[in-house]
């Protein structure tokens, strides 16, 4: 018997999580439920977070969580109790199954089977955001080394636990050399491991739109947050519903499974609105606690229901569907079919006892790291970047001076065009003359000079090579 966290969410999502539990319930899940109150009625009770901490604890000691939509108020203040249930959790990894449900479910792409393994608590979901001149705002892309070995080996470990032949990575590292350049390398790296399974990189514009086209072609995609969060829901839409999806968030110690869609508060209380995302998260969340006789008698009974043309008003469509039905109906026409398996659709066969390899991240010896320069974030409302560099070239010393400005990541100085348009952000890089490196003596004494003379730093950023290897970006066009 697993003890799990039910959060039955906001709008349609009492409804959805009464048939989804009816559903698993009568297949025989061996489970008991503590429920919490977490969403739009605690954020505003005051609580910013959404949960309260009570809650938190509740979902620590049972492990597994099973989460209805929630609604985020609007308006400043309120963070996304998503993210924030990821990262306190460390729920590093999202998989989304899109399969298609040709042909009782209206999809272009009949073929279409993928999973796709999207990193969960980095990337530009950091949420590290500030404004810094009266024209620019910065929002920080943290890629670390442990985040990215550990999403690639999950999406490889998946692949072989569950039979897939080829694994996708999806970057723009021809671009974001050093962030997307890591996930890339460290990909590389670990697919040499599984030489069973096939494995290739796609940048992520001509990727999405491969996918988008050709979904075939793809079986397992592992990528960043933010290109996994836009794939997974296109994914799921072009599949034949983002209301069909579920999702699990996996992490060393506890893991949360929930639909990819939201709320709805414009169809709550209507008994109209499709579980079936829901219930795919939970037959996720069976599969993770080893309940998987369960799991594959309610897939079955599930894909029975769709074929025998019982559709909820989301998916209902005249010549293919047979009957419209509420969230409840759809539910004891579930249970009805439990035991029965499809004959058009694919049936499932989940393999018992079986464990993903997923050992705890090592972290590797500490490479030699030298200071080599630094770049000075400047609010300057001028417009013209020689201007700037004479301002900008007298609080050079001896040892360190102005070596290049850029103006959002393109060189301005020297030798800069003046058709570039340039807004009153600018990064001033300076590097060590006549030796390779400098201390952050150095630096200080640039910013007093800066103080002393009226330029505004808005920000640094330290210049560092890792091994010889700089571990910094060039100015686009130097």
């Amino acid at each position: 018997m697993q003890r799990i966290t039910v959060a039955k969410g906001d709008g349609i999502g009492p409804e959805i999580m009464d048939a989804t539990l009816e559903i698993i319930l009568a297949a025989g899940a061996q489970i008991e439920i503590d429920e919490i109150e977490v969403g739009e009625k605690v954020y505003l009770s005051g609580n910013t977070s959404g949960i309260a901490k009570e809650s938190w604890d509740i979902i620590r000691r049972n492990k597994i969580f099973l989460k209805a939509p929630i609604t985020t108020p609007q308006g400043g203040g309120y963070k996304s109790l998503n993210v924030t249930t990821r990262k306190f959790l460390g729920l590093y990894s999202n998989v989304r199954p899109c399969s298609s449900l040709h042909p009782f479910v209206s999809t272009k792409h009949p073929k279409m089977d993928i999973v796709i393994v999207r990193e969960n608590e980095e990337d530009l979901y950091a949420g590290i955001e500030h404004q810094q001149t009266d024209e620019v705002v910065q929002c920080l892309k943290l890629i670390s080394r442990p985040g990215c070995e550990k999403i690639i080996r999950y999406a490889f470990e998946y692949a072989k636990v569950y039979g897939r032949k080829k694994v996708t990575c999806f970057t723009k590292d021809n671009i974001m050399k050093q962030t997307d350049g890591l996930f890339h390398k460290v990909f590389d790296e670990i697919a040499a491991e599984y030489p069973e399974i096939e494995n290739e990189h796609w940048i992520i514009d001509i990727g999405a739109a491969k996918m988008a086209d050709t979904p075939e072609v793809f079986d397992v995609i592992v990528t960043l947050n933010l290109y996994g969060d836009v794939l997974s829901d296109v994914a799921a839409q072009i599949a034949g519903s983002v209301g069909l999806a579920g999702s699990a968030n996996i992490g060393e110690e506890c893991a949360m499974f929930e639909a990819i869609h939201g709320s709805a508060p414009r169809r709550a209380g209507q008994n109209v609105a499709n579980p079936s995302g829901l219930l795919q998260g939970a037959i996720q969340m069976l599969i993770h606690i080893g309940q998987t006789e369960v799991a594959e008698n309610v897939q079955n009974a599930w894909l029975k229901t769709i074929e025998d043309g019982i559709h909820t008003y989301d998916i209902f469509k005249e010549g293919v569907s047979k009957q419209k039905v509420s969230t409840s109906d759809f539910a004891k026409a579930v249970i009805a079919n439990l035991s029965n398996k499809p004959s058009i659709l694919k049936p499932v066969t989940y393999a018992k006892g079986v464990s993903l390899n997923l050992p705890k991240y090592q972290h590797k010896a500490a490479a030699k790291k030298e200071l080599v320069g630094v770049d000075l974030f400047v609010h300057w409302a001028g417009n013209n970047a020689d201007q700037l560099s004479e301002k900008v070239r007298i609080i050079g010393t001896d040892k360190v001076q102005l070596s290049m400005i850029t103006n959002r990541g393109i060189k301005v100085w020297p030798e800069g065009f003046e058709e570039t348009f340039c807004t009153d952000h600018w990064r001033c890089r300076f590097k060590p003359v006549g030796v390779n490196t400098i201390n952050k003596d150095d630096i200080i004494k640039l910013l007093s000079k800066a103080v002393w003379v009226g330029i505004d730093v808005v920000k640094t950023e330290n210049l560092y090579e890792f091994d010889g290897k700089a571990g910094y970006s060039l100015g686009q066009g130097q």
